[in-house]
Parts: structure tokens; C-alpha cells; sequence
């Protein structure tokens, strides 16, 4: 292996650091901590896990920190009631409804009913055209690719020029605004996906490849350009039989052992991308606050 580490873990770590420095100094400043509401629908383990998590984080932050979990057969009517009170509530500057949600209820319809300066995770579609347009002063970004960017910047620094940037992935949340944030960079972007044409050759032609693609180990060594800087977003459980019957262990969208010995650095999976999450949800939080507020945008990860 000759790549360096892109060390997850301690970024995620330093920016949650932040994070409650900035919320102390908000508490101070404002009289009350910024507030973060989270909703769960069912009992979906995987959500359950993430939610849990998220609870933990934002309590160690110093947040007001709610958790919403609604039984299954919550109707649509009734979770969109539970958004309204959350958007009228001025102690609650962030809003996350956990996906999936349970068939029946639209969610897209959901996540469109709250305040889009709430709105952490990004996906309201005035924060999307914010991203889009460039004004990321006063977007807020959806968490994966700005925690993504935090993790390319501490190899490249913030300027991206000259760099041809090819994204593997075209999803909403994580294809199309990190190919956005790139573009900013000054990076050259190209957006590809499963049905490109020889999609390895145009990943071969990357300085900075994201893989995005949601396919376990999909992109090979082969298919990486000598000396890129390697994103992988991946999170995929396949078959572990070398541990035990029935036993899994998580692995990217990039074969990672064969992608070492070219890139100059990759993130590994765990330990990678999957932290920044996270860290990026309490960060979004506090930047909430502070723009409802009418205060200075912080910032994270620099």
C-alpha cells in the first residue's frame, strides 16, 4: 500500500471539537443552545442505530436535543402536522426527518414541508437551488458531500483549479451536490454513472475520483488514475464468511487494496467518509442557528 489515509475519524473528531466550541459560544451569546429535533418513523434497526447515534452527538455538543419516534402506521397527515410544530418552534434551529420512511407516506412531500433554513440535511429543494447557484453562504449543504469536501481539502487544499474531478454517482444527496461543491472549487467536474461508456477509461482520466454508486467494490484499482485522491462514499455490507457463518463486514464502492497501491491518498470504509456524516448534521445545526439568528455564518473543517 503506498496511498496515504485520509484519517476520517480524527477530522470528524476535530470538527465535532468545533462544533461545541461554536454552540457554547452561541448559548452565551443568544441565551439558549442551538436546537436540533430528529424524526424516526418505525422501527427500522439501521435508522434506529443512526438516530441513536445522532441523539449522542448532538446531547455531547451542548444542543437541545429531541427525538420524535412515531409508530409505523404514523400517517402522513399526522407526520406533517409534527413538522409544523417543529418549523414554529424558535428553540429548534434544525430538522431531520430520517429516511426511509414507510410506505404511505412521501417523502418528498416531508421533506419539502420543512423550513428549508431548518432544513440539516439539505435536501429541501431551496437549498438545493442555493448549492446550485453558488450561494453556499446561504445554503445549507447536505451533509455527506460537505464532509466529503472537508476530507479532499486536507490532502488538496480548497482550491480545486486545474484538477479534472470525475463523480461516480448522480443521487440528489450525494452525486449531484459534491459534483456542485467541486465545481466551486474551480475543479473540471464530469458526472458519471452505471450507464456511461467506458467508465473506467473516464475514471482513469481522474485527479480526484468520487465514488458515489452505491455497488460494493464496483470501481477497481485499475480503473484509478496514478496519483489520484480517491473519495470513496460507499457503505456496503456483503458476505464475511472468513469471520463466520452469516457474519458481514462493510466495504466501499471502490476495492480498496487495489486502489492503494495507485492513489496518492483514499479514504478508507469504515473510518472514511461515513464520521464526516455526522459531524456535518451537528455543524449544519449550529450554522442554522447562527443564520437564523442573523450572525455570521462559522466555519468548519478549515
Amino acid at each position: 500500500m503506498t496511498a496515504r489515509i485520509i484519517d476520517g475519524k480524527a477530522t470528524a473528531a476535530a470538527v465535532l471539537a468545533e462544533v461545541k466550541a461554536r454552540a457554547d459560544a452561541f448559548r452565551a451569546a443568544r441565551g439558549r443552545p442551538p436546537g436540533l429535533a430528529v424524526v424516526l418513523v418505525g422501527e427500522d434497526p439501521a435508522s434506529q442505530v443512526y438516530v441513536r447515534n445522532k441523539g449522542r452527538e448532538a446531547e455531547a455538543a451542548g444542543f437541545r436535543s429531541e427525538q420524535h419516534t412515531l409508530p409505523v402506521t404514523t400517517s402522513q397527515a399526522d407526520l406533517l402536522a409534527l413538522v409544523a410544530r417543529l418549523n414554529a418552534d424558535p428553540g429548534i434551529d434544525g430538522i431531520l426527518v430520517q429516511l426511509p420512511l414507510p410506505k404511505g407516506i412521501d417523502a418528498e412531500t416531508v421533506l419539502t414541508a420543512i423550513d428549508p433554513a431548518k432544513d440539516v440535511d439539505g435536501f429541501h429543494p431551496v437549498n438545493v437551488g442555493l448549492l446550485g447557484s453558488g450561494a453556499t453562504d446561504r445554503a445549507l449543504v447536505p451533509c455527506t458531500p460537505a464532509g466529503s469536501m472537508i476530507l479532499l481539502e486536507s490532502v488538496l487544499g480548497p482550491s480545486l483549479a486545474g484538477k479534472h474531478a470525475v463523480v461516480v454517482g448522480r443521487s440528489n444527496i450525494v452525486g449531484k451536490p459534491i459534483a456542485q461543491l467541486l465545481l466551486q472549487r474551480d475543479a473540471t467536474v464530469t458526472i458519471a454513472h452505471s450507464r456511461t461508456t467506458d467508465l473506467a477509461a473516464l475514471c482513469r482520466q481522474a485527479d480526484v475520483l468520487v465514488a458515489a454508486v452505491g455497488r460494493p467494490e464496483m470501481v477497481r484499482g485499475d480503473w484509478v488514475k496514478p496519483g489520484a485522491v480517491v473519495i470513496d462514499v460507499g457503505i456496503n455490507r456483503i458476505p464475511a464468511p472468513d469471520k463466520g457463518e452469516g457474519k458481514t463486514r462493510l466495504v466501499g464502492d471502490l476495492a480498496f487494496a487495489e486502489a492503494a497501491e495507485v492513489a496518492s491518498a483514499i479514504t478508507p470504509v469504515p473510518g472514511g467518509v461515513g464520521p464526516m456524516t455526522i459531524a456535518l448534521l451537528m455543524a449544519n445545526t449550529v450554522t442554522a442557528a447562527h443564520l437564523r439568528e442573523g450572525l455570521a455564518r462559522p466555519r468548519f473543517g478549515a
